[in-house]
């Protein structure tokens, strides 16, 4: 009883963060829609999918929508799920000022509210170092997807500097480097230490990822997978680079298990 009342504890207090986060935030993927940003990860989205295929999308903690967004624009059907009540409302008013019609869900991510192998591909970004149990998270994503669809995630190892020393001496040299590069710290502006209280009792900030995250997707069921340890190279502006430059975005590719006829 005691862990289920920390866990829900710890749910509510991710959610209220990331409820005053949501303006902030929703501002900041608001500019990436309208920057070259947009193209690079509907490219990164859309890369494994064959040309003219209209999929069945979830996108897990869709936050602002910005995932969402970009799906719906492509032709895809899209369902967008987020625990936090003042992200899906940021979310909806995107969605209605970019005309993407998008089916938007208030729930907990660890336990979908759909059938079994409803979705072709589910996306993630940022999220599962938020989750209170995400092995739990990852066999209910693998649960939902059809046969031969794939789960597509972006993540990093943030705030295992708390944990790490040589994780906490390259944060402090990107903290460094942004005063030295004139460029806005993205720490400075977000209520770091309720983050860290929270980052310190999630599981994964103390996991280096994503081989954890390999591990666990091949034991929920995933057969296959693909890994890029350096994506934010390729996505990340300048000055996420030098704020982020010792946390560097994976990105995973999984796929389920065809059912062969």
């Amino acid at each position: 009883m005691i862990n289920k009342i920390n866990n829900n504890q710890l749910l509510n207090d991710v959610t209220r963060y990331w409820n005053i986060r949501a303006e902030s935030y929703s501002e900041s993927n608001q500019q990436e829609l309208l920057s070259e940003k947009q193209q690079k990860w509907r490219h990164l989205l859309l890369g494994h999918i064959k040309e003219g295929e209209t999929l069945k999308v979830l996108d897990i903690g869709t936050g602002p929508g910005f995932f969402a967004i970009l799906l719906a624009l492509s032709g895809h059907n899209v369902t967008a799920i987020d625990a936090t009540e003042g992200m899906l409302l940021e979310a909806k008013q995107n969605a209605q000022t970019h005309k993407a019609n998008i089916q938007f869900i208030r729930g907990d991510v660890h336990q979908l509210p759909f059938g079994s192998e409803q979705f072709d591909l589910v996306v993630s970004r940022n999220v599962t170092w938020n989750l209170k149990a995400p092995q739990k998270a990852y066999s209910e994503w693998f649960r939902v997807l059809k046969p031969g669809g794939s789960l597509i995630n972006f993540d990093a190892n943030w705030y295992l500097h708390l944990f790490d020393e040589n994780y906490w001496q390259g944060f402090v040299a990107d903290r460094e480097r942004s005063i030295e590069k004139q460029v806005e710290d993205h720490y400075v502006n977000t209520d770091t230490k309720e983050m860290e209280r929270i980052a310190r009792q999630l599981p994964l900030s103390q996991i280096k990822r994503p081989q954890w995250d390999i591990n666990t997707l091949l034991e929920v069921g995933f057969s296959r997978y693909m890994i890029d340890t350096r994506i934010g190279d390729f996505v990340w502006n300048e000055e996420e680079k030098i704020n982020y430059g010792s946390t560097p975005m994976f990105m995973i590719h999984a796929q389920k298990q065809k059912i062969n006829n």
